[in-house]
């Protein structure tokens, strides 16, 4: 699997995920109360968890970015020579 299928993959799971949270919040049996703050606790999660997933793939793009330059500077180096 390549990694842009894995990306893909991986937001369609997290998609997923949060379709059938929200859809099992919507039908759970519990008050007015408990499901807003079930909500809310269950959104900071998410939130957390795709702020760390971010952080992870901005990493990943400044890792190749910089390896592409090292790369290229390295190319007209070896072309000036």
């Amino acid at each position: 699997m390549n990694k842009d299928n894995a990306i893909g993959f991986g937001i369609g799971l997290l998609t997923g995920a949060i379709i059938g949270g929200v859809v099992a919040l919507l039908y759970a049996p519990k008050t007015g109360k408990e499901t807003r703050q079930l909500i809310k606790d269950k959104s900071t999660d998410v939130m957390d968890t795709l702020k760390e997933k971010t952080d992870g793939v901005i990493d990943t793009v400044k890792d190749a970015a910089s390896e592409a330059n090292r790369k290229g500077h390295a190319a007209v180096h070896a072309i000036k020579s």
